[in-house]
């Protein structure tokens, strides 16, 4: 059993180095959203609990037929999950370009990142590709259950609970390492290694099942399960352990959707982040399996469900911005005991269903996972677009609260658990009443949701800011009206053409079309464009205007779909520069279709606000490698740099011969805020100072350029590390 235990935890740690990788390359090409994280995690248990289902079915069918040992088979399995992460990669990049083909050109209309079309057309795309890979990681359960009870262990009663438990620590494992891996080899060197990994399973399977081969093996593989104690009872309630499990997995993985949302406020929009709410579910999913497994189902484990309402409200008081405590341990303390008692319910429950039989096993895990696959879409485009994060949570609790048989007068209940039952509906709803999140730091902002983001306008005056998902993204500054006037005056000819991507506030916005020009705006988030008119009083005015155009769609993903070309370019990615999947508007590959959608001449604007040195250098060299003519210079506020990159030399002109260049509005709109006192002054302060790309890239010369595949600014645990035991010498 040792060899099984090995299996399965390297098989669950290459389950979620694939899904974190799988699932990042998929909104590189699809567009970073919520829903779209949602339609991946959701497609990737289709093919999981598919899988199981088939495998378990072929067991109890097929077993007597098949000349392999089921062990063969699932080292054949394995093996086909190896090849997976090579041909992903590619199978994506082929679906991007067959949405974006003459097949879907006839309903491309309003065809944008956030359009129910597109979500339609890139689901079924991504599950084509997916869902036959993740059905061999789903049939490897059962397939490993089959070969355990054909080698007639006594194990075999509970086999599914201890390949269950390995493949949760594993995976929890799955969750942390891969980020180390990623900032050293890239995305497709973790996932060259993820294949050798499977590659070394099956390898081993194979080994073991030639070693074990003997007579009687196969025929007592195919045996129907027997008669056991544990079987009994899911016998006589099988319908209510089914809705049991698609509960466990509707509200567990709905639910982590929805601490994404809810954490974020706190430990900020990175993969660290990310990595850290997983980590913590999958650990204490592990310590409840692992308590299951050495103590046993409880006699009467109602109690565990009673409590599971109430549980799934803690994070509810973690995430209470009035309660003093570190980032990461509300998270932990939020997640910790709600997983830990599903991880214990779960594969008790398929336990007792299975009694070790492959067939009623894979069906069990595939009613699981059909709940894993509609939790993140109810949480992503039913609850959270029209409700709080809180009230979505509290939803998700409801059913236990109806599924507990243990209200007052039901039949055969201890005065102990409807005690319990009382004092935990009352404990809920004190949590649900006295808690409160971080939107109740902002009671007199304006608040709009979405299935992106929850969006905040908040503030008066120059102090008002946008915050998205608890994170404050962009504030009333002349830095972000420089990259619209600087660039713009910085041309070879008169501006025709400009597109900003990051709508934010609206301010560079509204300062291209100052200039009298048609501006586009591609936004991310639906409901940021529809503030603007809190920050800007003429807002109405200007988004009236003929030449006002905003485009709802991944900054990115709107550049590969259009074909218009533009004078200037800007770009603003969201804070922090270090955001998960920011390094998409940094990359290599980002200008490289910049560049196809700059008109000659045409000048691509990128603001980088901060930065470490490794940061900087790889920016810098990106640019460098993209486009032959690089200005860099401060911004008016000495904050961060302002890069100018055309394929065009980019003429040097004085402050008054921009200002020459400038239309009387668009120069009324440069001072509004000033710094400088005079025109003059405003572009002076940045003309005054200016720096050369090997500047920047001396600060780092050992990290490579920004690209897709080694995103720099988004990993840099193994650098920080590297940089401390430095100066600790």
């Amino acid at each position: 059993m040792n060899w099984y235990f090995a299996f399965f935890f390297i098989s669950g740690f290459c389950s979620l180095l694939y899904e974190v990788i799988w699932l990042r390359l998929t909104v590189a090409q699809y567009g970073v959203t919520i829903a779209m994280t949602s339609i991946v995690l959701s497609v990737f248990m289709a093919g999981m609990g598919a899988g199981s289902w088939i495998a378990g079915a072929a067991a109890r069918r097929y077993g007597k037929r098949l000349s392999w040992s089921p062990l063969r088979l699932y080292a054949a399995a394995e093996l086909i999950i190896g090849c997976a992460s090579l041909t992903v990669p590619l199978e994506l990049l082929l679906g991007r370009h067959l949405l974006e083909s003459h097949l879907f050109e006839s309903w491309s209309v309003g065809f944008s990142s956030s359009s129910a079309t597109f979500y339609l057309a890139s689901g079924a795309l991504v599950a084509v590709t997916l869902i036959p890979w993740c059905a061999c990681m789903g049939a490897t359960v059962p397939l490993a259950m089959w070969a355990i009870r054909s080698e007639s262990r006594p194990e075999a009663g509970r086999s599914f609970s201890f390949l269950y438990t390995a493949n949760v620590i594993g995976a929890m494992a799955g969750a942390i390492v891969p980020a180390v891996l990623i900032e050293l080899y890239g995305f497709h060197g973790t996932l060259c290694i993820g294949a050798c990994l499977n590659a070394a399973i099956a390898a081993g399977a194979f080994a073991l099942a030639f070693r074990r081969r003997g007579p009687g093996a196969e025929s007592a593989a195919v045996q129907p399960a027997a008669t056991s104690a544990a079987t009994l009872p899911a016998t006589r309630n099988g319908s209510r352990v089914m809705t049991l499990l698609f509960l466990t997995g509707f509200a567990t993985m709905g639910m982590e959707v929805i601490w994404i949302r809810l954490y974020t406020a706190f430990v900020g929009p990175l993969v660290y982040s990310f990595a850290l709410i997983l980590a913590s579910y999958l650990a204490a999913t592990a310590i409840g399996a692992r308590m299951y497994r050495r103590r046993g189902a409880p006699a009467d484990s109602r109690l565990a469900w009673i409590l599971l309402g109430l549980l799934s409200l803690a994070p509810l008081i973690t995430a209470d911005p009035r309660i003093p405590m570190a980032a990461a341990l509300r998270v932990v303390l939020g997640v910790l005991l709600v997983s830990g008692v599903i991880g214990f319910l779960t594969p008790m429950l398929v336990d007792r269903w299975s009694g070790g039989d492959a067939d009623r096993a894979g069906k069990a895990y595939a009613v699981n996972v059909l709940g894993c696959i509609l939790g993140p879409l109810f949480a992503s485009f039913v609850l959270l677009p029209h409700l709080s994060e809180r009230a979505s949570l509290a939803i998700f609790a409801l059913p236990w609260f109806a599924m507990i048989p243990s209200w007052p007068g039901s039949k055969g209940l201890t005065a102990r658990a409807r005690v319990y039952s009382i004092a935990s509906v009352a404990a809920s709803l004190l949590v649900l009443f006295a808690t409160r999140d971080y939107t109740s730091m902002y009671p007199e902002g304006r608040i709009l949701r979405d299935s992106t983001a929850t969006v905040i306008a908040a503030g008066r005056g120059m102090d008002r800011k946008l915050i998205t998902n608890g994170v404050g993204m962009t504030s009333l500054t002349p830095i972000t009206k420089m990259m619209a006037h600087f660039s713009l005056a910085s041309l070879d000819h008169s501006p025709h053409s400009m597109l900003v991507i990051c709508f934010g506030m609206g301010t560079t916005y509204r300062s291209a079309l100052s200039w009298g020009i048609p501006t586009t705006a591609a936004e991310l988030v639906p409901s940021v464009p529809k503030l603007f008119t809190y920050f800007h009083e003429d807002g109405a005015k200007v988004m009236a205007s003929p030449l006002s155009h905003i485009a709802i769609d991944d900054g990115r993903r709107y550049l590969e779909r259009t074909s218009d070309k533009f004078d200037v370019i800007a770009i603003d990615p969201p804070p922090p520069v270090n955001a998960a999947a920011s390094s998409l508007l940094y990359s290599e590959e980002f200008y490289a279709t910049a560049r196809r959608r700059l008109q000659p001449g045409g000048i691509l604007a990128q603001w980088l606000p901060y930065g470490d040195a490794a940061d900087v250098a790889s920016v810098t060299r990106a640019l460098v490698d993209s486009f032959p003519h690089v200005r860099i210079y401060p911004s008016v506020l000495g904050l961060g740099w302002h890069f100018f990159a055309s394929m065009d030399p980019i003429p040097e002109r004085s402050a008054d011969e921009m200002l020459a260049r400038m239309p009387a509005p668009a120069v009324a709109d440069m001072m509004e805020w000033g710094p400088g006192e005079t025109p003059r002054e405003q572009l002076q302060l940045m003309l005054s100072h200016s720096f050369t790309p090997e500047e920047l890239i001396a600060r780092a010369p050992q990290y490579p350029a920004l690209r897709d595949d080694r995103p720099v600014n988004e990993y840099f645990v193994v650098r920080g590390f590297a940089a401390a035991f430095r100066n600790s010498k």
